[in-house]
């Protein structure tokens, strides 16, 4: 369903946008928009399930979000892409980043700032929401090894904009 067809069934209501929001986040109903799934354009839903599940209460600040947000490094902790980048595995989007749990609510898991997690919208989609295994030094060093020369750059490149001043720091060292 799109804009122009919630517009008409609400008989006109300059609000129904506040009121699909309401529905998600009050109401318990599961209703998808672009920021949720990939092949959704801006302006179109998709509702889920007709039968609204237990709302959760929304109960992550403004304060933790953005800390979390600065510990990730505005950074997709699954697949890496960056936040207002092109999304690596969809060029045609820009990474939106959301907030998501380690450890789902409906699992136990709570808003606490150690279960959250930076995620973009697309790992953020049903099967892809698995929680996988931070690669460890060996692993990525391999994996850099690997890697074409020009791809080791931009790699090095990336790290020293990260850490721009530990690398000053090591420079002056030697």
């Amino acid at each position: 369903m799109d804009s122009a067809e919630l517009r008409e069934v609400s008989g006109d209501i300059s609000e129904w946008a506040r009121r699909v929001r309401e529905l998600r986040s009050e109401e318990g109903y599961q209703i998808l928009t672009h920021n949720d799934r990939s092949e959704l354009k801006p302006g179109q839903y998709l509702l889920l399930d007709p039968t609204p599940q237990p709302a959760f209460e929304r109960t992550i600040s403004k304060e933790i979000r953005a800390y979390v947000l600065d510990r990730n490094g505005y950074t997709c902790q699954m697949c890496g892409a960056v936040a207002g980048e092109k999304h690596p595995y969809s060029p045609g989007r820009k990474t939106r980043l959301h907030i998501g749990h380690i450890i789902d609510k409906s699992q136990g898991g709570t808003d606490d700032a150690s279960n959250l997690r930076a995620q973009c919208s697309i790992c953020n989609e049903g099967a892809a929401n698995l929680t996988l295994d931070r690669p460890s030094v060996e692993k990525l060093l391999i994996q850099i090894r690997r890697a074409k020369n020009d791809d080791q750059i931009e790699v090095m490149k990336w790290l020293l904009t990260k850490f721009r001043q530990l690398a000053k720091d090591l420079m002056d060292d030697r």
